[in-house]
């Protein structure tokens, strides 16, 4: 007798979920956006956004807040992947917003335009009217994700407050809101840093070739590898080096460190995750290095 294995596998039932919600955002929202850096993260929605409306097309456009100091090889593959999917890519321009005098930038060695983001981002989803963004927070990452809904509530003034949050029975959310204010949608709420990658083999997506090992010129600041480049400053006692790196992260270059690594391949990069005890954000983001009040604080301000 021929017998039938009907199990659901772990990576079946997070995508399952993300699908489902994306679904449902695009059915409840008159114009939903989602977050497209180039990052692992954001290219595990996109894939999931494909599948969730295939053979159509994505029904949003994409956004990156660009902070103007972003690797090279990330902002590639991001315009490459936008291309290809004939998708409409919203860029929210840090830069812009530094000389239409909205935000002033940071000075110093430990500058950064990291935490500037936020205005770019509200500014455009102000300006698109987008009611529904959606992001790829993960709980693991730190203490304040933890806080989050799958559906964050933003009021209008892009402000987040855990105590005005709604509740979410079961796969049952609210998307009620007012003019002016919106909705953080988080679809890999429930995922790892682990997931993603298994989810990354799993599908043979393409991701950037800064996540695998390669030669780079950095320095230490911190106990984290900053890269050699214009835009971020070095001090006199930072001395240079060249040593083979990887990414587990990409953003801002002036916060955001490489780790020292070996692992070319997805499957090396899958192993050398399943063992390390530090996390993602603790090991790669110095300005993430912070109290989980003062993350708290950030994502009150509208950060993402």
């Amino acid at each position: 007798m021929l017998q039938r294995d009907y199990t659901t596998s772990q990576l079946d039932v997070l995508e399952a979920e993300a699908i489902h919600i994306m679904r449902e955002v695009a059915a409840e929202f008159e114009r939903p956006c989602l977050l497209f850096s180039g990052g692992k993260d954001s290219i595990v929605m996109l894939r999931i956004a494909e599948k969730a409306f295939w053979p159509a097309p994505i029904p949003f456009p994409l956004m990156h807040v660009d902070t103007g100091h972003n690797f090279e090889e990330v902002i590639e593959f991001r315009d490459r992947r936008v291309a290809e999917l004939g998708a409409r890519l919203v860029v929210a321009s840090v830069q812009d917003a530094i000389d239409a005098g909205r935000v002033t930038e940071e000075t110093g060695r430990r500058a950064s335009r990291n935490r500037l983001q936020t205005v770019p981002l509200l500014d455009a989803i102000e300006e698109h009217e987008f009611d529904a963004v959606f992001g790829g927070a993960r709980r693991d990452e730190e203490k304040a994700r933890a806080k989050e809904r799958v559906f964050s509530f933003r009021d209008d003034f892009g402000q987040w407050d855990p105590k005005n949050q709604r509740p979410e029975l079961w796969n049952l959310y609210n998307a009620r809101i007012r003019k002016g204010e919106h909705i953080r949608v988080f679809p890999l709420s429930n995922w790892t840093e682990l997931d993603v990658w298994d989810y990354i083999r799993r599908e043979g997506i393409e991701i950037p070739s800064i996540y695998f090992a390669h030669t780079r010129k950095v320095f230490e600041r911190d106990g984290m590898l900053l890269p050699d480049t214009d835009v971020v400053q070095r001090g006199e006692d930072e001395q240079l080096f060249e040593t083979v790196v990887r990414y587990r992260t990409v953003g801002d270059m002036t916060c955001t460190g490489a780790v020292q690594s070996k692992a070319a391949t997805v499957e090396e990069i899958i192993e050398e995750i399943a063992v390390t005890r530090i996390t993602e954000r603790g090991a790669t983001r110095a300005d993430d290095r912070a109290s989980e009040a003062a993350m708290e604080d950030r994502k009150r301000e509208g950060y993402f």
